[in-house]
C-alpha cells in the first residue's frame, strides 16, 4: 500500500530507535507506555497489517527540549477494511487508517483507539458490515491490552473538521501541500496514504484521495503537554485531499482545539494558535 514510503519509514524508525536508546532510565509511566506499544506493534505485525507510522510523541518533543507525558501512536492499515468505508464517505479517510495511542495521563498509562462508532457518527456512515469489520480488526489488535474507544459524547457529523477548497487538482494540491510542509524547519514528514491506489490494488474503486501525515514535535509537544490524549487525532497531523464534486480538490484536517474539547472538555491557547497557523499555511499552498 505504501511501497514508496519504505525509505522514509526506515529513516523515521532509525530516528525513533536513537531517541529511545538515548534515554538512560525510563519512568514507570514511560515503561508502561513502551510495553503496551510493543505489545500492540507485535500483534499488528503478526496480523499482517501495514504499519504506516509509529510515532513517539514525547521523545520527539524531548529532542526539541519540550516536556510532555509519554505518548506513542501507531497508525496501521488494511485496504480491504478501509475501501468499503471510503466508498460510503470519502471524508472518512481523515480518520483512517487504524490508530491506537498508548499514553500516560494523570499518573496512569492508558490505551485509546478510534473506533467504528466514532467514524459512523462523524462521517454519517451507513455501511454496518464495513463498520463491524473495522471494529473486529481493532478488537483483534487490542485484545492483549486494556484499551478503550475514543469518546463520542458531544461528537456530531463533521465535528472538528476544518475544510478548504482549491481549484488545484488532487495531484497538484498534494504536490503543493507536500512541498510546503517539507519546507517547514520544525516539521517532520511521516508519509502519505494513497487511498484510491490502495483500494484499486485490493480490487475496489473509491474516489481519488490522498492522506498526508506530518507533525511538529516542538509545537505538538506544547499542545499535548496537558492534553496527551489528543495525540490520537491531532498529532501527527492528518491532511486529507480528495476530488471535489465540481472539479478541483477539497482539503480537510482536524481542528486541534475541538479535539481537546472532545477529550478533556477544554482547550488551550496553543491549540488555537496551531489551528491558525495550519489554516494560513494550507490556504496559501492551495492558491
Amino acid at each position: 500500500m505504501l511501497k514508496t514510503l519504505s525509505l522514509e519509514r526506515v529513516a523515521a524508525g532509525a530516528m525513533m530507535m536513537a531517541l529511545i536508546t538515548n534515554v538512560a532510565t525510563a519512568s514507570p509511566q514511560q515503561t508502561a507506555v513502551d510495553d503496551s506499544h510493543a505489545v500492540l506493534e507485535s500483534v499488528i505485525e503478526t496480523a499482517g497489517f501495514d504499519i504506516v507510522a509509529s510515532i513517539d510523541h514525547a521523545r520527539l518533543a524531548a529532542a526539541e527540549s519540550v516536556e510532555m507525558p509519554p505518548s506513542r501512536v501507531l497508525i496501521f492499515s488494511d485496504a480491504d477494511v478501509s475501501a468499503p468505508i471510503l466508498r460510503d464517505n470519502i471524508r472518512a479517510g481523515l480518520d483512517l487508517p487504524f490508530r491506537v495511542l498508548s499514553y500516560a495521563d494523570k499518573g496512569s498509562a492508558k490505551v485509546v483507539y478510534t473506533g467504528a462508532e466514532f467514524l459512523q457518527v462523524r462521517h454519517g456512515l451507513t455501511n454496518t458490515a464495513a463498520l463491524e469489520d473495522f471494529d473486529d480488526k481493532l478488537n483483534e489488535v487490542t485484545k492483549n491490552v486494556s484499551a478503550i474507544a475514543a469518546p463520542i459524547e458531544g461528537l456530531t457529523r463533521n465535528y472538528g473538521i476544518i475544510e478548504l477548497e482549491s481549484k488545484l487538482s488532487v495531484s497538484e494540491a498534494v504536490a503543493s501541500l507536500t512541498k510546503t510542509v517539507r519546507g517547514q524547519d520544525d516539521t517532520i514528514w511521516f508519509g502519505e496514504v494513497r487511498f484510491s491506489e490502495a483500494a484499486s490494488e485490493a480490487g475496489e474503486q473509491v474516489p481519488e484521495a490522498v492522506l498526508l501525515l506530518f507533525g511538529g514535535p516542538a509545537p505538538g509537544g506544547v499542545a499535548m503537554a496537558d492534553f496527551p490524549a489528543i495525540g490520537l487525532d491531532a498529532f501527527c497531523q492528518k491532511l486529507l485531499v480528495y476530488a471535489g464534486d465540481n472539479g478541483g480538490s477539497v482539503v480537510i484536517f482536524n481542528d486541534i482545539a475541538a479535539f481537546a474539547e472532545l477529550h478533556y472538555g477544554a482547550s488551550a491557547k496553543p491549540h488555537h494558535a496551531l489551528n491558525e497557523r495550519l489554516t494560513a499555511t494550507f490556504t496559501q499552498a492551495l492558491q
